[in-house]
């Protein structure tokens, strides 16, 4: 019981800490229109692999992540310049986009997910825009955190870690699985507001993330 109370907080602070810059009820609302084609079953196939990428990052990063950057001589405002542009392309090709078009393809759509949507589910919508720098840099803040000479007490640090990482991709899985349910409540006119809206925060994230890690690299 006395340690695993100490594991257990520790679960509670990297689930706290990890859940605003991953903010799955409000990622899954920004990236639905990329996934708005999608039947049931491909959405839930879609939503489970968006979470298991999530979570082969964020294990990724608590063990390697960052040796693999300093591997490769890159740095974090990188990252966020490099995904910030793409998103900012994804989001200006979904607010200049045709719905009624789209509508008249959704009935020649194929059982298994379309190839354009498969192609995007690790980078972007997995990387940066589900788990990007923000989350990273999270994740390496709490494993240099809870380094500890004691070998035993720096594996549970990092064990309470990786089940916080389970959890919030647990939700990840759920928030953008059944986005669509919620969505159906709105009905026609108030989903075609809400994609557009979500469009433009789509635009509006990859504005903000460009523009971090342009701040980031003058600074540096």
């Amino acid at each position: 019981m006395q340690t695993l109370i100490p594991f257990l907080h520790l679960v509670f602070v990297g689930f706290v800490a990890l859940f605003p810059p991953v903010n799955p009820p409000g990622s899954a609302l920004m990236i639905d229109p990329l996934l708005k084609d999608l039947n049931s079953a491909q959405r839930k196939s879609a939503s489970f692999k968006i979470a298991l990428y999530a979570l082969l990052i964020c294990v990724t990063t608590i063990f390697i992540g960052s040796w693999i950057f300093k591997l490769f001589g890159i740095s974090l405002p990188v990252v966020q310049v490099a995904g910030g542009i793409l998103i900012c392309k994804m989001g200006w090709g979904l607010l200049s986009s045709d719905d009624s078009n789209k509508g008249a393809k959704e009935g020649a759509e194929p059982a298994v997910i379309p190839e354009n949507v498969e192609n995007i589910l690790f980078y972007p919508l997995a990387f940066p825009m589900t788990t990007g720098a923000a989350t990273i840099s999270v994740l390496l803040t709490l494993c240099a955190h809870g380094h500890n000479d004691d070998l035993s007490i720096y594996l549970s640090h990092l064990l309470a870690l990786i089940v916080a990482v389970i959890f919030m991709c647990l939700l990840i899985y759920f928030c953008y699985c059944y986005t669509p349910a919620l969505i159906r409540r709105l009905g026609p006119r108030g989903s075609q507001v809400l994609n557009r809206l979500s469009a433009f925060l789509v635009f509006c994230v990859g504005i903000q993330i460009a523009s971090e890690g342009l701040t980031s690299l003058m600074k540096g």
